[in-house]
């Protein structure tokens, strides 16, 4: 059976949605809390490696930390090495929700895209 982590904020309406996506369709899996349990910069090296996403990818632009620290700007001129300790030091600068199984990692909530895991399992 495969091991589903939602790494969520309670908080956010879309991460809502993913957590009742996930219940609706009766697929077991445990919640993390995005902020109480950051994930570490190893993990994020992890995530970004399964998701095939670019680091960029893994930043919530839409929140006030990003906009707060003008990460919009910023981004293109950081290292790997730097994205990835910004985003182990503040869980909110993180897009979210992420899931997480064995081999694949997806961030954000899009129901075809998690539909299309959930037909893999």
């Amino acid at each position: 059976m495969i091991i589903i982590i939602l790494i969520w904020y309670p908080k956010c309406s879309t991460c809502k949605k993913a957590k009742q996506y996930l219940e609706k369709n009766n697929l077991s899996f445990e919640t993390r809390d995005i902020v109480l349990e950051t994930p570490s910069k190893d993990e994020l090296r992890k995530y970004v490696s399964l998701s095939g996403k670019d680091t960029r990818k893994f930043f919530n632009t839409s929140g006030m930390k990003y906009r707060e620290l003008g990460l919009k700007d910023k981004l293109s001129n950081m290292s790997e090495d730097d994205m990835i300790s910004l985003l182990s030091g503040d869980g909110m600068l993180i897009k979210r929700p992420i899931l997480v199984t064995d081999n694949k990692v997806l961030v954000g909530f899009q129901e075809k895209e998690w539909s299309e895991l959930d037909e893999n399992n």
